[in-house]
C-alpha cells in the first residue's frame, strides 16, 4: 500500500466532504477499509486547492478498493481531484481506462555510445526558438498517467487516464505559466505563476541557459542538488534529465549536454523499440527504477534522432501491476514561442 503525504494538517467537516465526494457504491467497504479511505481522504481533500505544478506527477498510486463500474469513475474523479490542484466540479472526468500491456523489449549498452552520440548530435544542430521580452513558451503534449494502481476486486487489472492532451504555457523566468488540461483541470485551465526560485526541480528557461555544457560538470550538479531525492541518486539523476526533456524549451547546447550526461548513469540503456502516446515508433534510453520495477524510457525518432516523448514500462511485479503494463505515456506535438499566454502557434494566434 502506498499513500501519498498530506499536503495540510487541519481536516475538512463531514458535510463539506459530503459535497466534494461521490456518492458511494456497491459492493461496500469493509470497516477498516472504510476508515483507512476516510483518513486518506480528510488528509489530501482542499477547499481550495493550489496551482499545479507544470510538471505532471508520474505516478498517481490510490489505495486499493472494491471497483464496480459506477464506483471505478467515481474513485478516479477523487484521483483527479487530489492530484490536479483543482478540477471544474461540473465537468466530468473521463473514467480510466485499462492499461495497455506490451512485449519487454530488452535493454543494451552494447550501443548506447554512438546512440547517444547521434542523438546529441541531432540536438545540438536543431533550431531551438529564442523567446524574446514579454513572449511565452508552448508545449502542448499528448498524455496518460496512471490512475489506479489496482483494486481488490480484480489486481490482474491497471487503470489509466485515457489518452488525453495537454497544453503548458511559460515566461522564460519561470514567474507566469498557465496550463489548459481539458478534462482534469477547470474549464479554461489554471494559472502556473510562481514566486519560487528557478532550480533544477522548478527550472525556467533562463535558468536553463545558466547550467554547465560539459556532461561531467552537469552530471555532478544534477548528483549534488538531487541528493537524497527519488529512489536512489541513479534514478533521481536519470528522473532529473527526463523532466526536462517533456515540458521545457532546452537551448540546443545543453540539450546536446544533457543527453550525453545520461549515457553516464548507471544502469541506462538502449531499447531498440518503443512507441510514444503518439503511435510513433522510435528507439529509446532507458533506466529502470529498482525500487518501483518500471523502467522509464526516453523515444527518439529512429532515422532523425529528434525527441518524441517518453514511457514507463512496468518490468518487475509491484503494486499488483503486472510486467509489460504501460503506466505512463506522453508524445510531445509541438515545442513554440509565442507572444502572449493562451495564445497557440499558427499565422492567427488562436488563444485556448
Amino acid at each position: 500500500m502506498i499513500r501519498k503525504k498530506s499536503r495540510r494538517e487541519e481536516s475538512l467537516d463531514h458535510a463539506e466532504l459530503a459535497r466534494l465526494l461521490p456518492a458511494p457504491g456497491d459492493p461496500h467497504l469493509s470497516l477498516d477499509r472504510h476508515l483507512l479511505l476516510e483518513e486518506h481522504l480528510m488528509n489530501e481533500i482542499q477547499p481550495t486547492a493550489p496551482a499545479p505544478s507544470r510538471r505532471p506527477a508520474r505516478r498517481v498510486l490510490l489505495i486499493g478498493v472494491p471497483v464496480t463500474a459506477a464506483a471505478l469513475a467515481g474513485v478516479f474523479a477523487f484521483a483527479a481531484l487530489t492530484n490536479s490542484g483543482g478540477i471544474d466540479p461540473a465537468a466530468a472526468t473521463p473514467p480510466p481506462v485499462e492499461a495497455p500491456v506490451v512485449r519487454i523489449e530488452p535493454g543494451s549498452t552494447v550501443q548506447l555510445a554512438s546512440t547517444v552520440e547521434h542523438i546529441a548530435a541531432a540536438a545540438a544542430a536543431s533550431k531551438t526558438p529564442e523567446p524574446g521580452p514579454g513572449q511565452y513558451i508552448y508545449i502542448k503534449s499528448k498524455v496518460s498517467y496512471l490512475a489506479v494502481s489496482h483494486t481488490d476486486a480484480d489486481e490482474s487489472k491497471t487503470w489509466v487516464e485515457p489518452l488525453h492532451l495537454r497544453e503548458v504555457w511559460s515566461s522564460p523566468d519561470g514567474k507566469q505559466g498557465w496550463l489548459n488540461e481539458p478534462g482534469y483541470r477547470p474549464k479554461g485551465g489554471v494559472t502556473l505563476d510562481s514566486d519560487v526560485e528557478p532550480s533544477l526541480g522548478a527550472p525556467s528557461y533562463d535558468y536553463l541557459k545558466t547550467l554547465p555544457t560539459d556532461p561531467d560538470a552537469l552530471l555532478k550538479k544534477i548528483y549534488k542538488e538531487t541528493k537524497g531525492q527519488g529512489n536512489s541518486p541513479d534514478q533521481q539523476a536519470f528522473t532529473t534529465v527526463g523532466d526536462l526533456l517533456l515540458e521545457e524549451l532546452v537551448p540546443a547546447k545543453l540539450s546536446a549536454a544533457l543527453y550525453r550526461t545520461a549515457a553516464k548513469i548507471p544502469g541506462v540503456v538502449v531499447v531498440e523499440q518503443a512507441e510514444d502516446a503518439a503511435g510513433r515508433e522510435g528507439i529509446a534510453l532507458a533506466h529502470v527504477d529498482q525500487q518501483s520495477g518500471d523502467r522509464t524510457e526516453w523515444i527518439f525518432d529512429s532515422k532523425t534522432y529528434a525527441y518524441l516523448g517518453s514511457r514507463v514500462v512496468q518490468i518487475k511485479s509491484a503494486d499488483g501491476i503486472k510486467p509489460g503494463t504501460v503506466i505512463n505515456l506522453t508524445a510531445v506535438l509541438e515545442r513554440a514561442v509565442v507572444d502572449s499566454q493562451k495564445q497557440r502557434p499558427g499565422a492567427q494566434g488562436t488563444r485556448a
